[in-house]
């Protein structure tokens, strides 16, 4: 008689207080990438692509709600509680510059080429920075400096194109916005908050949670229909398999549970691990492994295919690490 390999997840400590959110970087071409995280000690950390700590981010007097990586790699931005959002040297750890704001900012989004900033939080607006001229009065979307973007906080912000980015807000709005003219270019309404939003550069693809409902949307403005599914409980996030693109993963603020989904909705594992709520998860650019962000002050690091050889799982054939 055959079992199904049990997954068994590495953990990565680290963290003091609830992880708020993860993102990976691109994949080099050695096959290697790296993984931003964020948590409420105030101390962004990165990691390599199995999981090791290489640095942390020291400067926040806050808690640090949203960090990115550049497309290249050598910056990271991340937006804070203490109404900053701050640009680091991702090689030398040391903070290039600090944005001010006049409350938090939840969520940081860098332009493909890595000279411009989008911020956005609980004041509402949108602003974008230059890095070019870290010192100069930002530009923000929608018009001036008295302009609210959406009608509640705003939760996530993602950069699709050097000229488009998306806004996605507690008032149930995504919102496109046309870099050029600053103004919206289209919207879709839902009828709940938006808990988290992610850009799928792989997919080409927005993947959004709101309430039970987790969507797969077309990243750019498109007659393309998105993809929508109602779930039995209410994701915290989710995440695509860059690759494969016929499964997600979701973390739950409701328990401590991972479960992956095939595309119709259906379940098909549950993951346990952490010891609290899940607030965060997202596939590797390789979508060998996903990692998960949580209450506990983990992050834990989940392979797709169990018992394969990969990373720190290099040695192992029963699941256990060993």
């Amino acid at each position: 008689m055959s079992f199904a390999t049990k997954a068994v997840p590495l953990v990565a400590p680290g963290h003091t207080r609830p992880v708020t959110h993860l993102s990976f970087s691109v994949q080099e071409s050695d096959g290697s990438y790296f993984l931003v995280s964020s948590c409420k000690d105030g101390n962004p950390m990165l990691r390599d692509w199995r999981g090791d700590w290489i640095g942390t981010f020291v400067g926040h007097k806050g808690a640090v709600w949203c960090t990115k990586l550049s497309l290249d790699g050598s910056k990271a931005v991340s937006g804070s509680a203490d109404f900053t959002a701050k640009c680091w040297d991702a090689y030398t750890g040391l903070a290039l510059h600090s944005f001010p704001h006049n409350h938090i900012v939840r969520s940081v989004a860098l332009s493909p080429s890595s000279d411009r900033i989008l911020t956005g939080g609980q004041e509402k607006k949108a602003r974008i920075f230059d890095l070019g001229k870290p010192d100069a009065a930002p530009d923000f979307l929608g018009g001036d400096a008295t302009t609210t973007c959406h009608e509640g906080t705003i939760r996530s912000t993602v950069w699709v194109s050097e000229s488009v980015t998306v806004t996605a807000g507690e008032d149930g709005f995504v919102k496109w916005w046309d870099l050029r003219s600053r103004q919206t270019v289209t919207s879709l309404k839902f009828p709940t908050s938006i808990t988290s939003m992610e850009h799928s550069q792989q997919t080409k693809r927005i993947v959004l949670t709101s309430g039970r409902t987790v969507a797969f949307i077309p990243a750019m403005p498109s007659s393309v229909p998105s993809h929508s599914l109602e779930l039995s409980y209410t994701p915290s996030s989710a995440s695509l398999h860059p690759i494969l693109q016929d499964r997600f993963v979701t973390g739950n603020s409701s328990d401590q549970w991972v479960r992956v989904h095939g595309m119709e909705g259906e379940e098909r594992d549950v993951l346990k691990g952490h010891h609290g709520p899940v607030h965060c998860i997202e596939y590797s650019p390789d979508g060998e492994m996903f990692a998960s962000g949580s209450e506990d002050g983990t992050i834990r690091l989940w392979q797709t295919t169990p018992g394969t050889p990969y990373g720190l799982w290099q040695n192992s054939t029963n699941g256990n690490g060993t």
